[in-house]
């Protein structure tokens, strides 16, 4: 081991582990609910601790919106990239599965959170409006791949998401049967190929 590796690898995971927390925490009650000493007493520290990695609770927001807007934009590069000779039909039909079949409930509260957060501070509209602007890139050259002209691709890659995140919010349908075929149906209509 390097010298100094062991304690610059321990403060980075104490630091996560505020930052986890945090991201926690603003998932159940929003950013209001981020608060230091009830962090502290999740963890099980002193509130001392948290000065170690953070300035203050403004320090530890902006490194939360940091992480969350970084790890968003990442994701959506890498969920986009085509597994071997994957077609753009199969990587939109992949990530509406990666959404829909494998829902992350702590994902979308912290997404939503996010969002509400983002309708009282500037910076935080500035953090989604950037991670918008990403997934709409990324998703609207798969439509264009499908022949889709420009405008159009870019139409449907904003339908593509606001039907992702409009069906997470909806009630969970009763007959699992009738919600696949339906979501097969969508995705045929969403993405214009392969029957639609």
């Amino acid at each position: 081991m390097a010298r100094g590796e062991g304690p610059l690898r321990e403060a980075k995971t104490q630091r996560d582990a505020w930052l986890e927390t945090g991201f926690a925490m603003l998932a159940e009650g929003g950013a209001e609910n981020v608060r230091i000493e009830p962090l502290a007493r999740r963890l099980s520290v002193t509130k001392g601790g948290f000065y170690w990695h953070f300035k203050d609770r403004a320090d530890l927001l902006a490194a939360m919106l940091e992480r969350w807007r970084d790890g968003r934009v990442t994701v959506i590069a890498r969920h986009v990239t085509p597994d071997g000779d994957e077609t753009a039909e199969g990587v939109l039909r992949r990530l509406l599965s990666r959404y829909l079949d494998q829902p992350n409930p702590r994902g979308m509260a912290i997404e939503m959170a996010v969002r509400d957060w983002a309708r009282h501070d500037a910076r935080v509209a500035e953090a989604v409006a950037t991670v918008d602007a990403a997934r709409l890139a990324h998703v609207a050259p798969l439509f264009e791949a499908l022949g889709l002209p420009p405008d159009e691709a870019a139409a449907r890659a904003r339908l593509f998401y606001a039907y992702v995140f409009g069906q997470n919010l909806l009630a969970p349908t009763v007959d699992p049967a009738e919600a696949a075929g339906q979501q097969d149906r969508i995705a045929a209509i969403l993405i214009g190929a392969g029957g639609g």
